[in-house]
Parts: structure tokens; C-alpha cells; sequence
């Protein structure tokens, strides 16, 4: 692999990556509050939908934005209701998210577009283009950085640098503020921050909310940086990928960065060498595009015994009389 061509993978994989990594951060802090968010695919899904046909027909990428965080909020506060406020299941609420979402989708967009199921394909300032960085160009012929920065850190659409700035910020904001400290707390023992006076319902509903801002740029990113419109089920498992991203990372920011981008890693891998030989035995195209869910499943298998999840998660909060 020349220098070109691994700088062209990096690319694919920072673009590839920034799905899984603003959704692996929306589940880390509905986690750390204690309410375990399958749903996460069905909120990306319903936010990818929403913000490519409001898009489409407004032609605004940014009305099709909040659209699409509108939408996972709304999922969000369906799920929120659900497993803290009745106190329900939260595994079998997120799965009927997802479900709901799966069906709604493709019925919604058949009856506004008669397509199929899908959006009519965005143009123009209906999706998000990409950002040149400053001195990008003129550096570019310069050796090895030049191409770099050009080609790797430049070029990038704005919810890319938006999902970076958020790992630092979601550390910041866990570790570093009276906030994080008691959504913390609250994902290991509600009832120490209930005999504070602290509200264990706020704080979760707190959580709940960021889940779903972050969820929501996920799906519309989908939808209008990284494709040009809404396809059936587009979200392909990305939900739960980014659920055993979180487990690998152990539910930390940093971690699941590098957690995310390995995952952007192998899917860009796939996408780039679908005809591959390893000892001249040619690699099937298939078992290259499920690398990153073979990935998927050894982690799930190997690590969900040693990771240790929050200690009050999934379960419901119950307040003493």
C-alpha cells in the first residue's frame, strides 16, 4: 500500500468512523446514568430519515438537521418515559424503538415520495459539503505533512469535526463538572444522589436528552454528509456496532474513540480491497464486508465478561418512602 492510497483509507475511515462515534457517545452517556439505550440504531435511523426528507424538500441541510435531532429526541423521550418514569424494561423498550423505527421510515417515506421507500437524492444546499481548512491548499505539495493535512484533517464535511470536538468535550464534561459527577453517580448509585436532594429522574432524563442530540447528528450525517439522501434501513446495524465499541472502550471517551475509528478502520478496508489474496488464496468480497461485524461479535464474546458496565444499569430507580 503506497502513501496515497493509505492516506485515501485514513480518509475513508475518519468519514466512516464519525457515525459510530457520535452514536458510542450518545450510549456512553445514557449509560453512565443507568439506562441501557438499544435503541440507539432505531434513533439514528428515524434522525437519517427525517433530516434527509425535510432536506429534500426544503432544500436546507440544516432545516433537515434539526429535523432529524428533533426525531431522535422524540425517540429519546418515548424510551425516557418508558424505562424512567414506568419503570419498564429498557433492553425491550430500545428494541421496539428500533423495530418502530425500521417500519416507520420506509412507510413514511414511500407515502411522501412514492420511491420505494427512499428520499429523492440531495443536491446542492441540501447536504453538508466539505470544509477546506485554512492554508489546505497551499500546503498541500508540501512532502508527507502537506498531503496530510490537505488530504486527512481538511476536506471534511462539519458534523466530522463536530463528532472530534465531542470526544474531548464529553470527558470534559464527565469528568471535569459537577454534571458528570452526578450522572456518574447516578449510573452507579441512585440512591446516594437521592439522599443529596438531587434529582435521579432529572439527571437520567438529562442523559436521556444528550442521547439523543448526539443520536440525531449521527442519523442526519448519515443522511446528508456522508450519503446523499435516505435508503432503507441505512443505518446497517451502526447502532450496535457502536454499542460494542462502548463496551471495548469501556465506557471512556478516549477509548472509544480509538474503539470507533478501528471499526471505520476495517469497514473502509473492506470497501477499498473487496479483491484481495492473502498466501495467493483469493478472499471472498463478502467476508471483507462483514469484517467490522465478525469484530463486532469478538468483542462481544471476549470483553462484555471483563468490562464492567455501571452498576445501577438497567435497573430501574425506585425512591425509598
Amino acid at each position: 500500500m503506497d502513501f496515497a492510497t493509505l492516506l485515501q483509507v485514513l480518509d475513508s475511515t475518519i468519514r466512516l468512523a464519525t457515525p459510530l462515534l457520535l452514536a458510542c457517545l450518545a450510549g456512553l452517556f445514557s449509560e453512565r446514568a443507568g439506562i441501557f439505550d438499544i435503541g440507539l440504531e432505531g434513533k439514528m435511523l428515524v434522525a437519517a430519515f427525517l433530516s434527509a426528507a425535510m432536506a429534500a424538500i426544503t432544500g436546507s441541510v440544516w432545516i433537515g438537521l434539526f429535523a432529524g435531532v428533533f426525531a431522535a429526541l422524540l425517540f429519546s423521550a418515548v424510551h425516557g418515559l418508558a424505562s424512567i418514569t414506568f419503570r419498564g424494561n429498557q433492553l425491550i423498550s430500545g428494541v421496539a424503538l428500533n423495530f418502530l423505527a425500521a417500519g416507520l421510515t420506509v412507510l413514511i417515506a414511500q407515502s411522501w415520495f412514492s420511491q420505494g421507500g427512499r428520499t429523492p437524492s440531495l443536491i446542492g444546499g441540501a447536504r453538508f459539503e466539505p470544509i477546506t481548512l485554512p492554508f489546505a491548499e497551499a500546503l498541500q505539495n508540501v512532502p508527507i505533512l502537506g498531503p496530510i493535512y490537505y488530504e486527512l484533517i481538511s476536506g471534511h464535511t462539519i458534523l466530522v469535526y463536530v463528532a472530534l470536538l465531542a470526544v474531548p468535550a464529553t470527558w470534559y464534561i464527565l469528568f471535569r463538572t459537577r454534571f458528570g459527577l452526578r450522572l456518574r453517580a447516578v449510573g452507579e448509585n441512585p440512591a446516594a444522589v437521592d439522599t443529596a436532594g438531587i434529582s435521579v429522574v432529572g439527571l437520567r432524563y438529562a442523559a436521556v436528552a444528550i442521547c439523543g442530540l448526539l443520536c440525531g447528528l449521527a442519523g442526519a450525517y448519515l443522511a446528508t454528509g456522508l450519503s446523499a439522501g435516505f435508503v432503507k434501513d441505512m443505518t446497517a446495524g451502526r447502532g450496535y456496532i457502536a454499542l460494542a465499541a462502548l463496551i471495548f472502550a469501556k465506557w471512556r471517551p478516549w477509548y472509544a474513540l480509538m474503539a470507533c475509528l478501528l471499526f471505520g478502520f476495517l469497514e473502509a478496508i473492506a470497501n477499498r480491497f473487496q479483491n484481495i489474496e492473502i498466501l495467493s488464496i483469493p478472499i471472498p468480497v463478502q467476508l471483507m464486508q462483514a469484517l467490522p461485524y465478525i469484530l463486532t461479535v469478538v468483542i462481544l464474546a471476549g470483553f462484555v465478561g471483563k468490562a464492567i458496565p455501571p452498576r445501577a444499569g438497567g435497573e430501574p430507580y425506585v425512591k425509598e418512602r
